[in-house]
């Protein structure tokens, strides 16, 4: 079994168990159910940087990554470097977020927020929409083409965007659709954690223009921002490179005014 594998098992527990606790009309009456939502993959396409940055505590590859500043402060130097969105790791048991981490990056931030997590469910959606979500992530290694279909479609009519991640050739093509609208290429191998951003470079050709290409973790630098734009990628998720540092916000500021100064 992989870490993946396991990752999935636990989350199918921990979703039947939220559902006893938590049930849907309690979801759906939420302050934030109703809220209008921002767009991810508008803002990708009109930023000449793109920047998805993560928070991130840890990770099952890295163990602790930071744990030294609130999600507010992180979240409110990110918008101040002018990411294109944030992402916000909700899973606890591997991960160390929580859908309160969620709740506040959206008190904190008016930039278009991606729930960051495992995703098997629809109730999981519902949770995302209620807790300030603009953005799903759906991971095509652990979901199936209907299951892909129906979570996709289902994000839609709650009005929040769906950022679908890949890792291989295989995965994609069974996974393109119209109830997507980004596509992401994870250059880190969920089974082996192994890191390349070849894995990006050589998808980028498969991926359909009309979907935003996103290019997802392993991305260190802004030389290999220049790169991967040269493929076609318009959106880069970002976490630990910012997150390891002693202010987040500071560091994407850097990184993003580097890139610019380069363009």
């Amino acid at each position: 079994m992989t870490i993946l594998d396991k990752i999935i098992a636990d989350k199918r527990r921990e979703v039947e168990l939220k559902k006893q606790l938590i049930p849907v009309t309690q979801l759906e009456n939420s302050v934030l159910f109703g809220n209008r939502t921002y767009s991810l993959s508008k803002n990708l396409r009109n930023n000449l940087v793109g920047i998805i940055a993560e928070h991130k505590r840890r990770s099952p590859s890295k163990s602790v990554i930071s744990n030294d500043f609130s999600v507010e402060e992180v979240v409110i130097g990110y918008q101040n470097a002018g990411v294109s969105g944030i992402s916000v790791l909700t899973d606890g048991e591997y991960f160390g977020g929580s859908l309160d981490d969620l709740l506040l990056a959206k008190a904190s931030v008016k930039v278009p927020l991606l729930r960051k997590e495992f995703i098997i469910d629809e109730y999981q959606i519902l949770e995302a929409k209620s807790n300030g979500a603009d953005v799903i992530l759906l991971i095509a290694s652990v979901l199936t083409y209907p299951e892909i279909k129906s979570l996709s479609e289902f994000a839609h009519s709650l009005g929040l965007e769906v950022l679908l991640e890949v890792h291989n050739k295989e995965e994609l093509d069974k996974s393109i659709m119209p109830s997507l609208d980004m596509i992401g290429v994870n250059n880190r191998n969920l089974k082996t954690f192994e890191v390349s951003l070849d894995y990006s470079k050589e998808l980028a050709q498969h991926i359909p223009d009309e979907f935003v290409k996103v290019s997802e973790s392993g991305i260190t630098s802004p030389q290999d921002i220049i790169e991967l734009q040269s493929f076609g990628y318009q959106g880069f998720l970002i976490g630990e490179n910012f997150m390891k540092t002693e202010n987040p916000g500071k560091a994407a500021t850097t990184f993003i005014n580097s890139i610019l100064q380069k363009s």
